[in-house]
């Protein structure tokens, strides 16, 4: 049982001497990730470098995780300006993006949503992006389930999306503030 600062049955293992399923995970079209994995009462978590805590290894947080540092490290975008799993409200309900991009002035600029590999990129993982863009009003929509990536920018006069060959830079402008 993993509680608080008390880790019963924990080991943190590096990914290179992990064991089991987590060898097997897909190989993503992503740089590799130097990720911090332990076992707790079984189940293999994840530190999340941006929530700063463990989180259950999916499928879907191995994607997650090695885009985020594929945008920090290689991409620099910057960490401070990114949030995992932030909160929104849609039409009166709860809902989670799953990286939230923001820029100098805190206002969102790019979503990103990720599913697992086995997941196909089509329209319904659109039309959730945009739903949560309804509420957020980010410039940039961004979707990977770690084999493909789909990257659009919405259209300041009419919202629509228009997809890009590649993710953009994040704005020097916005660095510079």
């Amino acid at each position: 049982m993993c509680v608080g600062k008390f880790f019963v049955n924990l080991r943190i293992i590096s990914v290179n001497a992990i064991p089991g399923p987590i060898k097997e995970m897909q190989k993503l079209n992503l740089p590799s990730a130097p990720l911090t994995i332990r076992e707790c009462d079984g189940h293999r978590q994840v530190l999340d470098p941006l929530r700063k805590r463990f989180v259950a290894l999916t499928p879907e947080e191995w994607v997650r995780q090695h885009f985020v540092y594929y945008l920090i490290a290689f991409r620099g975008y910057p960490a401070g300006l990114m949030g995992n799993e932030v909160s929104l409200r849609l039409n009166g309900m709860s809902r989670r993006c799953d990286t939230v991009i923001a820029d100098s002035n805190g206002n969102p600029w790019m979503i990103v949503e990720y599913k697992a590999p086995e997941i196909p990129i089509d329209q319904r993982v659109f039309a959730q992006i945009l739903r949560y863009n309804l509420s957020l009003g980010a410039r940039y929509l961004t979707v990977s389930n770690g084999l493909t990536t789909y990257c659009c920018a919405i259209d300041p006069t009419d919202s629509r999306p228009v997809f890009l060959p590649e993710l953009p830079a994040y704005p020097a402008e916005t660095l510079r503030k």
